[in-house]
């Protein structure tokens, strides 16, 4: 009786472990690091790596806080203004607003970036951020896809369109972002916020409008 009670608990906390490390995942690994890591792999790989170092930092923190931090807080107030639990705000029927704060922030950070006259391949990337958020909201009337596969998708075929223009080899990028989007991607499942084929279908939505517009933009 005892040795069945044990082999319960340590199972209990095996799946309790499991699970926070799924939230943890999830937390980290937010759909709105797209920009970021597309201005990075631009810094590491394009002639832009040339430029001096306080401008690429500059330039990266000011994405940040449009993409990241200015979209997530939004959204949290809006949350706690409605005041909604967490598990409310993931159902399908209500991210549209979420949806369309996280775009505005995008298309706010494009237009400082075009009226500084930033390289063309850094709003690239924010065009490529603002057309996935776009599809994943009209494709939410119908299938709640997987925003945080879809970004890591669309850094994929960002870092893809980049190897082409620039001609780096992108394989062990490709193959981090591919691993990244099979960890991020079980995480989802395992909490059951999404399904296998909205998690697939976010990554492959992302990786096509991310080579797309980051290659004929």
């Amino acid at each position: 009786m005892q040795t069945t009670k044990t082999k319960r608990n340590i199972v209990k906390r095996e799946k309790d472990a499991l699970l926070l490390t799924a939230r943890t995942i999830s937390l980290v690994f937010t759909p709105f690091f797209l920009p970021v890591m597309g201005l990075i792999a631009l810094f590491l790989f394009s002639y832009l790596s040339l430029m001096p170092l306080m401008y690429k930092i500059t330039v990266t923190l000011m994405v940040w806080l449009f993409t990241v931090v200015m979209p997530q807080l939004l959204i949290r107030l809006y949350r706690h203004y409605q005041g909604w639990s967490l598990l409310k705000m993931l159902k399908r029927e209500e991210r549209m607003v979420p949806y369309i704060i996280s775009i505005a922030c995008y298309l706010l950070c494009l237009y400082i970036m075009s009226s500084l006259h930033m390289p063309h391949f850094m709003r690239a990337v924010l065009t490529a951020a603002v057309a996935i958020q776009i599809i994943c909201a009209i494709l939410n009337n119908w299938w709640k896809i997987s925003t945080h596969t879809a970004a890591i998708g669309g850094t994929t075929g960002a870092v893809m369109a980049f190897a082409f223009i620039f001609g780096f080899n992108p394989l062990w990028w490709i193959c981090a972002l591919i691993l990244l989007a099979g960890i991020v991607g079980t995480s989802r499942t395992l909490l059951r916020l999404h399904t296998l084929g909205e998690v697939t279908g976010g990554f492959f939505v992302g990786l096509m409008a991310g080579f797309v517009v980051v290659m004929f933009t």
